[in-house]
């Protein structure tokens, strides 16, 4: 039987990865030059730092008793906030060209 508690859990990892990644993928396209090479990083950085987050999460307790299968778990938790992520990123924030920085502090 699905709890809420275990759905809130849930919820709070595929936010929390959400959040992550979009971080991450913003850190990479402000430092990197090149126009794939952030877009790599974040491909292949952001699962690793998802799955220590969703590791230590579920060692917490947050999203247990729902039954998922470890395929499900993977997708719910890794690979839907990673979508996510980068598309708050590549499509709601602006380009780092397009921002203007203050030329002093």
């Amino acid at each position: 039987m699905v709890s809420v508690v275990g759905l809130a859990g849930l919820l709070v990892i595929v936010l929390l990865n959400s959040a992550v990644t979009a971080l991450m993928t913003r850190f990479f396209r402000v430092r990197l030059k090149t126009r794939w090479g952030g877009f790599l990083y974040s491909v292949l950085l952001c699962p690793f730092a998802m799955f220590v987050v969703f590791m230590l999460f579920a060692v917490l307790g947050f999203g247990s008793g729902l039954g998922l299968s470890n395929g499900t778990a993977v997708a719910l938790t890794i690979l839907v906030p990673l979508a996510l992520g980068m598309t708050f990123d590549y499509i709601w924030m602006p380009s780092p060209d397009e921002v203007e920085l203050p030329t002093s502090a």
